[in-house]
């Protein structure tokens, strides 16, 4: 049996953050982790938030392992397990990534990292590996430089957009997109003050809607997954994040290194204002004055 693990903890920065959820009313599995936390949503069978607590200072190197397996504490039938995975190009994506709460003594460490290996962990994702889905990985690194001089601690929350129009595959809706939120503190005239930076990775197929129609017939024929596109990723404002994902963000929305930036904007709907990612120097995390 799974033991109970402390999870993500909203005391880790210098300002409290609480982890991501949608409003109350809507069921959830809460599983928690060492150093971190899933919100699963037990009919998707995926997750609806994640969040991450991240001390740079005290990360360590453990060997990786492959060891894919089903949370125990819940029913198999509200997880995404290797069937979905099996004979096709799809990959168990990390949600919160492998290396991120495996930190602390060693047994720490290493429970951390076989934790990331749990399906409530994981979504599918595009198999091709392009430099979008590697700047993406890389986003926690980014931010760790960047905060290494606020006790370079950070907390990140990532997760699919559930969408209604998921196209299923096997009984699972394929999440067309991701998204994740990086928090830390930096002083302002010697107060912590919290800071927040939104990206989306957009998977969806690039096929325009005549191709998309034939090229999702023939994977239904084929038995195969839905077509999926080349990765984009973007900065985003963490608002937009929270209307693609009906989840509350909290003071995130107000720590945004973008909000001053997009305030003004005209155009309310996603997309606007997003900032396409093609490496790290288009990456904002320094906030604009208001």
């Amino acid at each position: 049996m799974t033991p109970e693990r402390a999870g993500y903890r909203s005391d880790f920065l210098a300002v409290p953050v609480a982890l991501p959820a949608p409003t109350a009313g809507t069921p959830l599995r809460e599983l928690r982790y060492t150093h971190f936390s899933v919100l699963l949503d037990p009919v998707r069978r995926l997750a609806r938030s994640t969040g991450v607590n991240i001390d740079g200072d005290a990360l360590t190197d453990i060997e990786r392992g492959d060891d894919w397996h089903l949370d125990d504490r819940i029913p198999e039938d509200e997880q995404v397990g290797e069937a979905v995975y099996a004979r096709n190009d799809l990959d168990r994506g990390h949600l919160v990534r492998r290396r991120d709460p495996v930190w602390g003594d060693r047994a720490t460490a290493e429970q951390a990292n076989l934790d990331t290996f749990a399906y409530p962990n994981a979504a599918p994702q595009a198999g091709d590996f392009n430099q979008s889905k590697e700047l993406w990985l890389g986003l926690e690194d980014h931010v760790l430089a960047y905060a290494q001089t606020n006790r370079n601690r950070i907390s990140v929350f990532t997760s699919p957009v559930l969408a209604l129009n998921d196209p299923l595959y096997r009984g699972v809706g394929i999440p067309q997109a991701f998204w994740k939120v990086a928090a830390w503190t930096t002083a302002v005239d010697g107060i912590a003050s919290l800071r927040a930076a939104a990206f989306v990775l957009d998977q969806s197929s690039q096929l325009v809607d005549i191709d998309l129609n034939d090229a999702s017939a023939q994977a239904l024929i084929d038995g195969g997954p839905p077509p999926l596109g080349p990765y984009l990723s973007y900065q985003v404002p963490v608002e937009d994040v929270e209307s693609l994902t009906g989840l509350d963000f909290g003071e995130l929305v107000m720590a945004d290194v973008m909000a001053p930036v997009l305030a003004g904007r005209a155009d309310g709907s996603p997309r606007t204002g997003w900032v396409r990612l093609r490496n790290d120097g288009d990456i904002t995390l320094e906030k604009a004055a208001s």
